[in-house]
């Protein structure tokens, strides 16, 4: 696990301090050992490429894993960020093709299988990764994102350079790329409470898409998709055979990834909740016979503990099991940090930012997490609702476009204007702003309330900005209501915000978080199966459940969905109040000047002191003005 930038200079030169500069500031991803190269090609253009890395030793601690790492046999470089975790097996292919290898590590198998396949070479890879490859021979430069969009890679392009880095902010220190605000982002974040990918916040910033590799040659990208999440067997996808066949398989599939992210030199622990996803891991785990070190999170004030579940499958598969307690002044102390880690603005991740930094304290440089099991085995209550709004959007849209209006105009009046009924009235109004109402379940802001909020029209970014959502539901309308649903919540909310937030605020304590539930080919197997499987019999998450074969207690089980959740309503009218409500008074300044209406941002934070909003849209505010303070 590291981080990356690579700085491509064409007919100029790279200074060498520039390089260590934009290195150094991904110190807290791989305090290690850092590394840095300059690289000089005149064919078919002069250039300079300077790589930089900084690594987070857990595979091949000793020196032999250094990079940035040159392939003798090819001449080709590579830094790289990840793990691969079926890298002995791809070893042994490459070592019965004559291939040699000086030490132990995983990057030295990719260099090596870039070496022999090229782009082929990503099939092979199974596990998590932003790889950047010089192509010694081709002069070129090869990028590339694991499957499922686990590990970022952001790049930037002008006539004169080409940037990549594992985060935004170190693109940024640069001095290369300019610091404006991206419209398009903007209004992404403020439908969703985060940027959607490819989008950044920054102009002209973007994200290489998850599943995808660039190649950079002589001034122009390319940029190919090499796997999506429906990519299995499409010559027998649908049939009823093939659904047996993936039902039959996926308990194998857990446990062989579970059994993979276990990989590792240095100590590996289980972040445990108590939920189904956790303890899931927690049991496949124990099944293998593996030692476990649990930890969990327990809040100090009791409406927000869990610590009753975590120890009953602590004690029930026999983990050494560590509690972490926080209160509330620990979580509101860790604000001002966490805000300062994020790699680009979001309305959630301090949870994430607390249990990394205290499991790191403790010794522990490697966590698996039961992150994605909601989005690919159908927990999240939007299985349930979407579907339904499916069917209702259906039928209205036959009903005359005036009296639609007048409709959600009369109820708008007519109800109190909580969240869900400005939702119900926009969905009502169907004014072409929406898109799906998936994106309407996941919204933050409605178009309405961009509308009041922003100093000015939308339009010009629109099209940007629906962009990545046109793609994703393209790419889901073959599909089924629940799997359409599991797709755009593994492409949306999971890609923009859950895995975003687990990388930057994980990685801000120097701690590789893995996630076994959405390992590549766990994933492509459940698409395989029909959705109405997937919320059949009588328990949440029945496949993931059942795979397990009872392993897990029905006071596990059965119990109500409950996330770790913050008092974050309590604090805005409390503690964090002052703080919040003259930030919010001063949105209308700064980088946002030119976008936002200062009042109807004030007026944001009025309809939450008075019950007619939730936190989250104010907490909103508060942090895209913070980030755009410390970044922009």
């Amino acid at each position: 696990m590291c981080g990356i930038v690579g700085i491509l200079a064409r007919n100029g030169r790279l200074p060498p301090e520039l390089l260590e500069r934009a290195t150094k500031s991904l110190e807290h991803r791989g305090p290690d050992d850092s590394g840095t190269v300059i690289i000089q090609d005149t064919k078919p253009e002069s250039i300079e490429l300077g790589l930089g890395n900084r690594r987070l030793a857990i595979l091949d601690l000793s020196p032999a894993g250094h990079q940035p790492m040159q392939d003798p046999a090819t001449g080709n470089w590579i830094v790289y960020n990840g793990e691969i975790y079926n890298f002995a097996a791809i070893r042994k292919k490459l070592e019965q093709d004559g291939v040699h290898f000086e030490g132990h590590c995983d990057t030295e198998v990719i260099l090596a299988a870039y070496g022999r396949w090229g782009v082929h070479c990503l099939s092979e890879l199974r596990g998590i990764f932003a790889i950047a490859i010089w192509d010694a021979k081709q002069h070129r430069l090869f990028l590339a994102r694991d499957p499922m969009g686990i590990k970022p890679l952001y790049y930037y392009a002008s006539t004169q350079h080409f940037l990549f880095a594992s985060e935004v902010r170190t693109l940024l220190v640069t001095g290369l790329v300019p610091k404006r605000l991206d419209g398009a982002g903007l209004l992404n974040y403020l439908t969703f409470g985060s940027v959607c990918d490819p989008n950044t916040l920054v102009e002209s910033v973007l994200s290489l898409p998850p599943g995808h590799y660039m190649v950079w040659d002589g001034g122009t990208t390319t940029t190919t998709q090499y796997w999506d999440l429906t990519d299995g067997d499409r010559d027998s996808a649908g049939s009823a055979e093939a659904a047996q066949a993936a039902l039959a398989r996926l308990p194998e599939l857990l446990e062989e990834s579970v059994r993979l992210q276990l990989v590792s030199d240095v100590p590996v622990g289980v972040f445990l909740s108590g939920g189904i996803d956790s303890s899931s891991i927690v049991g496949l785990l124990a099944r293998g016979g593996a030692h476990l070190n649990t930890f969990s999170l327990v809040f100090r004030e009791a409406d927000h503990n869990e610590a009753v579940h975590s120890r009953a499958i602590a004690t029930q598969f026999n983990t050494e099991h560590h509690e972490i307690t926080v209160s509330q002044n620990d979580a509101l102390a860790a604000i001002p940090a966490a805000l300062a880690a994020m790699d680009q603005p979001s309305i959630d991740g301090l949870n994430s930012f607390l249990i990394s930094r205290q499991v790191r304290q403790a010794g522990v440089t490697v966590a698996l997490s039961g992150l994605g099991g909601d989005e690919l085995f159908g927990g999240y209550e939007s299985f349930h609702t979407v579907p339904r709004m499916e069917r209702f959007v259906s039928g209205w849209k036959h009903v005359p476009r005036l009296l639609r209006l007048a409709f959600a105009a009369a109820y708008a009046g007519a109800f109190p204007k909580s969240d869900r009924n400005q939702k119900l009235a926009a969905l009502a109004r169907d004014d072409g702003r929406l898109l799906h109402p998936y994106f309407l379940a996941r919204m933050l802001f409605t178009p309405a309330q961009r509308d009041r909020l922003l100093a000015q029209s939308d339009a010009p970014y629109r099209v940007r900005a629906d962009a990545p959502l046109r793609d994703r539901l393209a790419r889901a309308r073959h599909l089924d209501p629940i799997n359409r649903v599991s797709y755009l919540e593994a492409r949306c909310y999971m890609l923009n915000t859950l895995l975003r937030d687990t990388d930057c605020m994980s990685m801000a304590a120097s701690l590789e978080v893995r996630v076994p539930l959405i390992d590549h080919k766990l994933a492509e197997n459940l698409f395989a199966i029909a959705g109405s499987v997937k919320l059949a019999g009588d328990v949440p998450k029945s496949l993931l459940v059942n795979a397990l074969g009872g392993a897990l207690p029905d006071s596990i089980v059965r119990r109500p969905k409950q996330g770790f959740t913050l008092p974050f309503a309590h604090w805005l009218c409390d503690e964090l109040r002052p703080g919040v409500e003259s930030t919010i008074r001063q949105v209308g300044q700064g980088p946002l000047a030119s976008f936002f209406d200062a009042r109807a941002a004030g007026r944001v934070w009025e309809q939450f002191l008075n019950g007619d909003t939730s936190w989250s849209r104010p907490w909103s505010l508060y942090v895209l003005h913070r980030w755009c303070e410390l970044n922009l």
